[in-house]
């Protein structure tokens, strides 16, 4: 799909943390910040090795710093731990992609204690908590971006999803309290809400579902990983300084 152009370097000069950077939108995110000049920090917990050999190529793929922060999200003793890290390193934040999540399904009746607990925990509890990492090493330069990974269902629900809607409509709450919090302090928040993206989420789906999703796609075609990191690249820069408190979907038109 088509990026930026080549050599642009609209992020220069920023640090930017994107957690769930191993895979899928994380790690599109993190790899088009980096090529447009920004030292990125990538958070992941699933295998820690490969986090670090990701940053490493991004490191040396496009001459920006990188730090590779493995850790959960839901485990707020480690979120604290990767800004303590950021801090260290580069004595600042200006860019947080609160993008980790998890996506697990059920039906009303087969919700499970346990279910609630992973994805409200992952996507919700560990959202807040680095979004306050984000803005207290923010508040020391008096600026930021925060961008939040929310999801079409966080916004119009979709059966067989209900904790996940929930978890991801908390996340466009957040964002515009947050929005309105930390303006005063010149940190911008806003969300994305992604719709039917081509990631490893989604390659498991039968043939009859993924036909059914992408009838519901008015541009008619599923969307790219890239899709997803442009919009959030531009709401990262200095082109966005006057967005905040926004919820932008990126779902060509997809109606559920």
């Amino acid at each position: 799909m088509i990026g930026w152009p080549a050599g642009t370097r609209l992020l220069a000069g920023k640090t930017a943390f994107v957690t769930g950077a191993s895979r899928g939108i994380g790690l599109e995110v993190a790899t088009t910040l980096a090529a447009l000049g920004a030292d990125v920090a990538l958070g992941g917990v699933r295998d820690p090795d490969g986090l670090a050999r990701t940053a490493a190529d991004l490191a040396a793929r496009h001459g920006v710093r990188t730090l590779a922060l493995p850790g959960d999200v839901a485990d707020p003793a480690a979120v604290k731990a990767c800004y303590q890290a950021i801090f260290k390193a580069w004595k600042q934040l200006d860019v947080l992609v609160n993008n980790a999540g998890v996506l697990e399904g059920a039906l009303i009746g087969m919700i499970s204690d346990e279910l609630i607990d992973r994805v409200l925990g992952t996507n919700t509890r560990g959202a807040i908590h680095h979004l306050q990492g984000a803005a207290r090493l923010m508040a020391r330069a008096k600026r930021g971006a925060i961008i939040n990974v929310s999801s079409i269902i966080g916004v119009r629900g979709d059966e067989g999803q209900a904790v996940y809607a929930a978890s991801k409509a908390a996340v466009i709450g957040l964002t515009l309290a947050a929005a309105k919090e930390l303006a005063p302090q010149g940190i911008r928040v806003n969300a994305v809400a992604p719709g039917y993206i081509e990631t490893d989420m989604i390659k498991g789906l039968a043939p009859e579902v993924h036909a059914r999703r992408l009838a519901q796609i008015g541009l008619g075609r599923v969307g790219t990983a890239t899709d997803v990191a442009n919009l959030i690249a531009f709401l990262a820069s200095d082109l966005a300084a006057y967005v905040t408190g926004q919820v932008i979907g990126v779902d060509g038109g997809m109606r559920l």
